[in-house]
Formats: C-alpha cells, sequence, structure tokens
C-alpha cells in the first residue's frame, strides 16, 4: 500500500515532461561553435561562439553559400579545408549517418583585412537531421577551433615533470592522434571494399576536356543502396572552330552491368562526335553500333554542340528528357524541337532530327537524367514543371551553387531511387 504521506506519483517530475523548452535560445549560447546547413549547403543558422570564432556576424553569414563565406586560403597552394569539408558534407548527404573530421588545417579570412587569411586548425563533426520524409533537412556542424592546441607543443618545465594541464595535453593529444590513425584504417577498409566501383566510375567519367570549362558544374549521384557506379553519364569534348560537344546519357539499369555499356557508349559518342558533323549524324551512328552492344537497347541519350561564335546550340536527342537553356531573367526555354526514339528502338534505320537555338552570354545550359527529376506516379509535365521553377529561383547562381541548391531544392542531395547526372554550363 502507498503511504499516504509519499507525494504523489502522478504529481513528481519526469524526466522530459517539461513543455516549453526555447532550443532557439539553447542553440545560440551553446559554447561549441555550430553551424547549420541546408542540402544546398547555404547557411541557415550559426550561433554566437561560431560568430566569435569566426569574427563574422549572423548579418554576415545567413543565406551565404558555405565555401562563398570560407572559400580555401588562395595564398596556400596546399590547401585543402573546402575539399575536405565538401567532401564530409557530401558523405553526411548520401548516407544519412554523423561524420566525424580529423583535426584539419582551414585558414579563414580576417573579416576587416580583405584577402588577408589566417591560420586556423579544426576537429569538426558534421551531424544529419532528417526529416519526417527520412530525407537530410539540416546539417549540423560543429567545428572546434584547436589551432592553438595544434600550434603549441608541451614540454617538461626545466626538465621535470610535467604539470597537470600539460600532461592532459599530451593524453589529450595521443587520443587525437589515435582516433585519426583508426578513422584512417575505417577509410582504408571502406575503399579497399569499394575499390573496384570507384576505379571504374572514375576512368568512365574521366572528361580531359571538362578541366578547360570553369564555368561548368557536374554532379554524379548512383541510385541509393547500390554501389557507387550507374549507368548515367555526361561527357565534354572540345571540338574546332569554336565548338564543343556536351551530353548526357541514361543506361537502362543499375551496377556494374550497365556501368560497363555506359563505358562503350560513352567512349564511342565521344569519338563520334570528333569525326561527324552535327549530334544528330552522331547519334546515327551511335544508335547503328547500339544494336551490338548487349544492354544497349532503350537507351537515351542527348547530344548537343555549343557554338561559343555564332552563340547557338545545336542538339539531337535519343528519347532523353530535354535539356533546359535558363536566361539570366530566370526564364526557361526547352531543347525539345528534335526529339526520337532511344537507341535501337527502330527496326529501320531513319535519320535522327536535329535543331539549334540561339543563347546570350550569360544564360546556362542544363542537361540532366531522369531520376533528378521523376517521382513515382507523377505527370512527367509536373516533374519538368518543378524543375524549372528550381532553376528560376536560383538563376543568379555560379554553377557549382545552382547544381547544389538544384540538388536540394528536388530533394535528392541524400540520394534518389534512380542514378543521376548533372551537367550545368555556363554559356
Amino acid at each position: 500500500m502507498r503511504d499516504e504521506n509519499s507525494p504523489d506519483e502522478d504529481a513528481r517530475p519526469r524526466r522530459g515532461a517539461r513543455s516549453g523548452i526555447d532550443y532557439k535560445a539553447l542553440f545560440a549560447v551553446t559554447p561549441s561553435p555550430c553551424m547549420v546547413l541546408g542540402p544546398d549547403l547555404v547557411l541557415a543558422d550559426v550561433n554566437e561562439a561560431a560568430c566569435q570564432v569566426t569574427g563574422r556576424t549572423r548579418g554576415d553569414l545567413l543565406g551565404q553559400y558555405l565555401f562563398d563565406a570560407f572559400p580555401d586560403n588562395p595564398a596556400d597552394p596546399d590547401a585543402d579545408g573546402v575539399r575536405n569539408l565538401h567532401a564530409s558534407l557530401h558523405r553526411v548527404l548520401r548516407s544519412k549517418e554523423r561524420d566525424t573530421m580529423a583535426p584539419m588545417k582551414y585558414d579563414i579570412p580576417v573579416a576587416d583585412r580583405p584577402g588577408v587569411f589566417e591560420e586556423r586548425w579544426w576537429s569538426a563533426i558534421n551531424t544529419p537531421v532528417l526529416g519526417p520524409d527520412g530525407r537530410v533537412e539540416w546539417i549540423l556542424h560543429r567545428g572546434e577551433d584547436v589551432t592553438s592546441f595544434i600550434l603549441s607543443h608541451p614540454r617538461p618545465r626545466d626538465g621535470g615533470a610535467l604539470s597537470d594541464v600539460e600532461a592532459m595535453e599530451v593524453e589529450l593529444y595521443a587520443r587525437a592522434r589515435e582516433l585519426k590513425r583508426l578513422n584512417e584504417e575505417l577509410s582504408q577498409a571502406h575503399a579497399r571494399e569499394r575499390q573496384v566501383a570507384v576505379t571504374l566510375q572514375e576512368a568512365m567519367l574521366h572528361s580531359p576536356h571538362l578541366a578547360r570549362h570553369q564555368d561548368t558544374a557536374v554532379r554524379y549521384l548512383p541510385a541509393a543502396g547500390s554501389l557507387n557506379v550507374c549507368g548515367d553519364w555526361y561527357e565534354v569534348v572540345d571540338l574546332h572552330e569554336d565548338r564543343f560537344a556536351v551530353a548526357v546519357g541514361d543506361v537502362v539499369g543499375h551496377g556494374l552491368e550497365a556501368a560497363a555499356v555506359m563505358g562503350m557508349l560513352r567512349s564511342a559518342l565521344s569519338a563520334v562526335i570528333r569525326a561527324v558533323d552535327g549530334p544528330a549524324k552522331a547519334l546515327d551512328v551511335l544508335g547503328l553500333y547500339a544494336r551490338y552492344v548487349e544492354g544497349a537497347l532503350a537507351t537515351t541519350v542527348v547530344q548537343a554542340v555549343v557554338d561559343t561564335r555564332a552563340r547557338r546550340i545545336l542538339y539531337s536527342s535519343a528519347g532523353h528528357l530535354p535539356p533546359v537553356l535558363l536566361h539570366q531573367d530566370g526564364t526557361c526555354d526547352f531543347l525539345d524541337q528534335a526529339t526520337d526514339p532511344p537507341l535501337g528502338a527502330r527496326l529501320k534505320h531513319v535519320p535522327r532530327l536535329q535543331a539549334d537555338v540561339p543563347y546570350t552570354p550569360g544564360d546556362t545550359f542544363v542537361l540532366y537524367t531522369d531520376g533528378l527529376i521523376e517521382r513515382r506516379g507523377e505527370d512527367i509535365d509536373a516533374s519538368l514543371q518543378r524543375l524549372t521553377d528550381a532553376l528560376a529561383r536560383h538563376a543568379r547562381h555560379s554553377p557549382e551553387r545552382l547544381a547544389d541548391a538544384l540538388l536540394a531544392q528536388l530533394g535528392v542531395s541524400s540520394g534518389a531511387p534512380d542514378d543521376i547526372a548533372l551537367i550545368i554550363i555556363r554559356l
């Protein structure tokens, strides 16, 4: 029997029962520097500790693309902070799991001295926050400034024993090195498991001419849960007389088999576009070749040639979704006037259609595969409208920012049911 003098069980305070907690206030005063990023890597919130450690205000940072706010130090030829952090954030988007980074050097701009950077070392953890649909809605980036610790080198005083503080620093440093070693071993084991897939992907998607096109962004995302290879591809090829070719294609299926077919078709098209006059003839030849490649039938591909002197785009499509010409005012035109069936769909050879459209310098050319926009049970017109709405909203972004924003707004930053290849070119 319960003691009459004991407190009522229902009246006892329960863990987590208190309501009205101001989580925004808690975030603001958290002593660890924290930033909240959207899937497009734009800063949505920062706490006071982050402002203090970076010498910025919330007004300086909110709404900024992370790597515009914190670029690499141009004076440091070995700077790799952007590359390391970008890779970590995208691992979080793909895996939906926390990613702990090894201590890294990432200099930051001095707020009141343009072009001047200050050496900084950071220990960072990137944590995904999932929305109701299971996708990554936010990334919490916690970056502890460990510059003073890294640059310091504890030594015994006058040859005597270490002080308590020095001993603790040595132990902390040893543990940090051990954690880094374990992380490296784990990464190496994971890399060995995926070595074949990654090597195949890099070999097949290597595009030597892409490096010459600085205003170009590419993205490659295999279907969620698959190996790091797929049947989608992109390609950029420089031609003669102020022309270059750009293509995207989509082989039916996923995994290594689809990737092998993709590699053969991509290589064949890259060679053909150099030898024939125009996209339509290139797809004619590719279609004939595809008949003799197992698994190549029903492949869709769009081939375009950009004439920078005439400021025109020539294009031809084999059953592929139409590329988009995004104008600086946010309006969009679909390149859909030269669409024929996919490769091998016709029993007899019929010359393919070709069309051309003018462009204005500063316009943006967007080519993609169906995984970017198609959703189960949704009409394709609705999918295309969602694409143009997203493009119009971010029309003034650089190609890199536009690519990240597009993937985020279309909900595929952390994976999609189908493969995705995307290429964005500022003309």
